[in-house]
């Protein structure tokens, strides 16, 4: 983040405000934690922007360590922090720090039925952060490795009596198509052909949405994966080279 000065002239009864970089001795970055030897109960202390009031600190403690939450694209975040340091709207991107100042965490999100603060806050934890952030700086955005095919809902697989995730869409030119993975279609009869149900990927099984994700995460884009499909009945074993999703 990009620290900027205001600097104050006044002309004719105008004023003028300017822009200019800070001098790099007032810079102090934050000293960099790990995630990885917290403890449930740890104090901890939020920084950030709540309702637009900034540098708002809260603390509290460390609730629960490992958890998992849902991203805005179903992706499933792993080894998530919560904590009861009063986190709200506007926190989002701060850091979570301990007792020593050390940044371990990111806040990220918030359990609430009433959309603000419950006492239930989740950070993404720092070592998850420094794999990303590489990325982030060469890219410009995470890029992550996938199939790129449309999947069905889990609920909508388990009432059809089916055990796997059900593929939906191919679209041309993806991994999936590259790879044969068939999508459901409508035939012209009207009757609907379901497309191929991924049973597993590299021996293991995958019987959710977020199993999948879970387990094409531990891959990097260009890595070729079995996958293995039930189709008509029948088990086949193909061949998939991962794509960057956007």
């Amino acid at each position: 983040m990009l620290l900027l000065f205001l600097s104050l002239t006044k002309s004719s009864n105008v004023i003028f405000y300017t822009l200019r970089k800070p001098p790099q001795n007032r810079l102090r970055p934050i000293p960099i934690g790990t995630s990885k030897e917290l403890q449930v109960g740890q104090k901890v202390f939020a920084i950030g922007n709540p309702f637009g009031l900034d540098q708002t600190l809260t603390n509290g403690i460390i609730s629960a360590l490992g958890r998992e939450i849902e991203s805005v694209t179903r992706r499933p975040i792993q080894g998530v922090i919560q904590t009861d340091a009063a986190i709200n709207p506007g926190n989002s991107g701060g850091p979570l720090l301990d007792s020593a100042g050390r940044l371990i965490g990111v806040n990220t999100a918030i359990y609430s039925p009433s959309g603000a603060s419950a006492g239930i806050g989740f950070a993404i934890p720092v070592d998850t952060v420094n794999r990303f952030i590489p990325e982030l700086i060469r890219f410009g955005k995470v890029v992550r490795p996938g199939l790129g095919v449309l999947l069905a809902e889990d609920q909508m697989t388990k009432e059809l009596g089916l055990s796997g995730v059900l593929v939906v869409d191919v679209p041309p030119g993806s991994a999936a198509a590259k790879a044969g993975i068939q999508p459901t279609r409508r035939e012209p009869n009207g009757r609907v052909r379901l497309g191929d149900l991924i049973v597993a990927i590299d021996g293991k099984k995958t019987e959710s949405v977020n199993e999948l994700y879970l387990i094409l995460e531990q891959y990097k884009v260009g890595d070729t994966v079995s996958v293995a499909v039930q189709r008509a009945g029948k088990k086949q074993q193909l061949r998939a080279a991962l794509e960057a999703l956007g």
